[in-house]
């Protein structure tokens, strides 16, 4: 495995993206899901997006929340060269509607935009961990 790290940030609540992509990750990672959340686990949390190489940010239909949304802006703005942010259409027979798929483009293209990097899916996200640890 390699020495950099990812943060693994962005949609929670039962969704499986986590699992999919860290059995394709050629990267250490940390997963900030934990089953008790308490405010040691946001501190740890915080200083993993500081200590990680990257920050990845992953959406999904299941979200209920937009705390993520803030947190992919602010470390686009802050830390633009580890920023990463994905969204994925469909979560375990979850959709978002084109209005909502148009406004996470939006938010995607402002990543960029921020010197951050919008990737499509999950084999996208592989692949740039992948490819970046064969360069090295």
């Amino acid at each position: 495995m390699s020495k950099e790290k990812v943060f693994l940030g962005g949609t929670c609540n039962r969704s499986n993206w986590r699992d999919l992509l860290i059995s394709r990750l050629e990267i250490d990672y940390f997963n900030p899901v934990v089953e008790d959340w308490n405010p040691e686990c946001m501190k740890e949390e915080l200083r993993q997006r500081k200590l990680c190489d990257y920050v990845l940010y992953v959406i999904t239909p299941k979200m209920i929340g937009v705390y993520s949304i803030a947190e992919v802006i602010d470390d686009s703005n802050k830390q633009p060269q580890k920023t990463i942010f994905c969204y994925l259409p469909v979560d375990d027979g979850e959709y978002f509607s084109q209005s909502q798929r148009k406004s996470l483009q939006a938010v995607g293209n402002m990543v960029e935009r921020n010197g951050g990097r919008l990737l499509d899916d999950l084999n996208a996200i592989a692949d740039f961990f992948t490819i970046r640890g064969k360069c090295e």
